[in-house]
């Protein structure tokens, strides 16, 4: 037996005695994990696996409302207070926006709204937008210093922001110029009263400054980022064409793997890229890793434009040329209660030689019920079918299926075989927990990705997005690896929780029309059960559900119908039907509806879903909850714009702005609103009251205020409830 054979054995055994130690402190908690709050978020990066109960993520853009693609999805906006405030994003409650993303200086100065206070954001270009400036940088940098913000001459295309800015009440995002004023922002709501934040919620204040720690952490991206000093397996393997080798098998630890690296020579690693990872965790017989190498570790060919000595340098995976051999590695936690079996499949016509790899891990302690395993879902899409997304997961159809919680973090796709930027405009589409409206709606594949205006045909990597791999043009591709476009998107503090499913699609095209062959890898955190259970719902106007909930409403409309659509695309093709419309019945109001509904008394807090027509604009209205004796006020329900829209896009920089007015046919939106802890542990059911509040907020000054009112058809309750795992 080798000296390498006698040293991993020596470890494996090692390992089996750990688990005996710590299996029996591995247990169930009553309480949910701490949640990393802002900046804590890239401070505490190993909880990427831990679950986020009471956080929601939110992702909204400029995108065409009417599922076309007009303007590349640039210059949709809410509203306008003013000719230079034009609004895209406003929101109320206590949350974090956590990323925005715009083309290039385009719109700016931005004005970003917190708690009512006005903070003007801007980049070198804006003073003079009809000269762009080298290097440009936001302004004020000291607030919002690269690496947590990019522009467009390091993205080639896009001004990016991940400064986390809070808010206690309220943020709303203004342009002050229109034209190609695109882009898309990702924030977060938590649950009133929570505990088990990192910290409490303060308010962004302009004199915050991003601490060293946090930047001195971000610009380590593409190195090795996991723990030193912690144990090691390592070997070299040399699989012969189609056969499969078990690197690791039986760590029978709780444990959280921190690194997998992978170390093949130069002349063997394009073959190398094209084998498949399989991970199984706790001795399933399904992977939950399942991917192409390339395209796991960021991406979708090794063609090396530029002789970079980092191909992806991303946080949590990088590709490197060293020397005479390429590295692959990967840093994400995959925490594991029971065993981990980490397996390469040689799936290609050629033998490997010499394939070195490590794996570095550390024991994990916490209760068994708040971590997920990792997940890298693979899909290769084929030929697209016309008018509809991608979906590049479906939880309820994955891994055995049925319910899962955890977090969304990331993609890695190709978009094109065929060296063509052009099937770029499609756009992303995230739906979470059963809702009929994606909670995130972006403007575009590049912007997704990172860049704009489709990153000039050239290539870049950062920390969270990158276009590692692909030519300008086919004229300009080398060989037919080098025609392999792929971009990849990670999310961290911008990370997207679900309770009970996840589907992630991506357009094809900017109306879902492209014919490229697309293959992505979709990375996830899941614990294979729901930490959000359905409890009760019931249909306004229906009389039997009303009696039976208890719906009182004084100035309730009588029953109204309406045929529409939800925002799931284009709904036509030519003369072709894509989505039809809906029909369903429900009120709206201008007074007060109270309703009870059912929950599980084990609950540690609930959602509110409503069914809403989105025709009546920004939705307001008082939610409060009775305990029996008296009514206690939770906040503001808001639903910001409407199916009406402005649309301001002038054909130069310092255009004046416009007032075209817009509008879809999809009034169907489904909303959320969540209920604090302290007022539903513990009871079957809750009364609950919706009290309408007027905004009276124009389209734009001198529009006549159209009729408000708040829409109700269907309200569901999910409770939060924590899982039950089995150590």
């Amino acid at each position: 037996m080798s000296r390498l054979a006698k040293q991993t054995l020596t470890i494996l055994a090692a390992i089996t005695i750990v688990a005996g130690s710590l299996s029996a402190d591995l247990r169930n908690s009553n309480e949910p994990p701490v949640i990393p709050v802002g900046l804590d978020a890239y401070r505490m990066w190993n909880q990427w696996p831990i679950l986020r109960i009471g956080q929601r993520a939110y992702m909204t853009s400029t995108y065409d409302r009417r599922g076309g693609n007009e303007g590349a999805d640039a210059s949709h906006f809410l509203y306008q207070l003013a000719d230079d405030r034009n609004v895209s994003l406003d929101v109320m409650g206590q949350g974090v926006v956590e990323f925005a993303r715009y083309n290039h200086w385009h719109g700016s100065p931005w004005h970003y709204i917190v708690d009512g206070q006005d903070n003007v954001v801007s980049e070198t270009t804006s003073a003079d937008p009809e000269h762009r400036v080298e290097n440009s940088v936001f302004i004020p940098e000291k607030q919002f210093p690269n690496p947590l913000t990019w522009t467009w001459s390091q993205t080639k295309g896009a001004d990016l922001m991940w400064v986390p800015l809070p808010f206690e009440k309220s943020f709303t995002m203004a342009y002050e110029r229109t034209h190609y004023g695109t882009g898309y922002y990702i924030y977060h709501k938590f649950m009133p009263g929570m505990t088990n934040l990192s910290r409490p919620i303060k308010a962004w204040k302009p004199d915050d400054v991003p601490p060293q720690d946090v930047l001195d952490l971000l610009k380590q991206s593409g190195t090795d980022i996991a723990p030193k000093g912690i144990p090691t397996l390592c070997g070299s393997v040399s699989p012969q064409a189609g056969e499969t080798k078990v690197l690791a098998s039986g760590i029978r630890a709780p444990s959280t793997i921190r690194a997998i690296k992978f170390s093949v020579p130069s002349d063997s690693a394009e073959a190398f890229s094209k084998a498949r990872l399989l991970i199984y965790w706790d001795g399933s017989s399904t992977p939950s890793v399942d991917a192409p190498v390339n395209l796991f570790f960021g991406a979708g060919s090794l063609v090396n434009r530029g002789d970079r000595r980092a191909l992806v340098k991303a946080f949590p995976v990088n590709v490197t040329f060293n020397g005479g051999r390429v590295d692959f590695a990967v840093y994400f936690p995959m925490p594991f209660l029971k065993s981990a079996k980490i397996v390469v499949v040689n799936s290609t016509p050629d033998d490997l030689h010499d394939v070195r790899w490590s794996i570095r891990y550390e024991p994990y302690t916490g209760p068994a019920n708040w971590v997920c395993n990792f997940h890298a879902t693979y899909a290769d899409h084929g030929i697209p079918v016309p008018g509809k997304d991608l979906v590049l997961l479906d939880t309820t159809k994955v891994e055995g299926g049925g319910d899962w919680c955890g977090n969304f973090v990331g993609t890695s796709f190709i978009f094109s075989e065929n060296a063509n930027l052009g099937t770029l405009e499609g756009d992303p589409r995230f739906f979470f927990d059963d809702s009929n409206t994606p909670q995130a709606q972006g403007t575009g594949t590049e912007e997704w990705g990172g860049g704009g205006d489709y990153w000039g045909g050239l290539t870049m990597s950062l920390p969270f997005a990158g276009h590692p791999v692909g030519a300008r043009s086919l004229k300009e591709a080398k060989n037919d690896e080098d025609k392999i476009e792929s971009a990849y998107r990670f999310l961290l503090a911008d990370l997207m929780p679900f309770g009970k499913n996840a589907r992630i699609q991506l357009e094809h095209g900017g109306e879902n029309n492209s014919t490229e062959h697309y293959r992505s890898v979709t990375y996830w955190y899941g614990l294979h059960q729901p930490c959000l259970k359905r409890t009760d719902s019931f249909h306004v106007s229906d009389s039997a559900d009303e009696k039976k909930h208890g719906y009182i409403s004084p100035t309730a409309s009588p029953v109204q119908t309406v045929t529409s659509r939800y925002e799931w695309g284009v709904d036509h093709i030519g003369d072709k039907e894509i989505y039809p419309a809906t029909t369903d019945t429900g009120r709206f109001m201008t007074g007060t509806s109270t309703f009870t509904l059912s929950l599980d008394s084990k609950n540690i807090g609930v959602m509110l879903r409503r069914k809403m027509d989105y025709s009546y604009p920004n939705q307001c209205a008082r939610v409060s909850v009775s305990d029996g004796s008296k009514w206690h006020e939770v906040g503001l329900w808001y639903t910001a714009g409407s199916n009406t829209v402005i649309y301001s896009n002038p054909p130069g920089e310092l255009g004046k702005t416009l007032h075209n007015v817009q509008t879809s046919n999809r009034q169907w939106r489904d909303d959320e609103f969540l209920l604090p802890r302290s007022l539903t542990d513990g009871r079957s059911s809750i009364k609950v009251k919706i009290e309408f509040i007027p905004r009276n907020t124009p389209l734009y000054p001198g529009y006549p205020l159209p009729k408000q009112a708040w829409s109700e058809y269907r309200y569901t309750a999910y409770c939060y409830m924590m899982p039950e795992v089995t150590p």
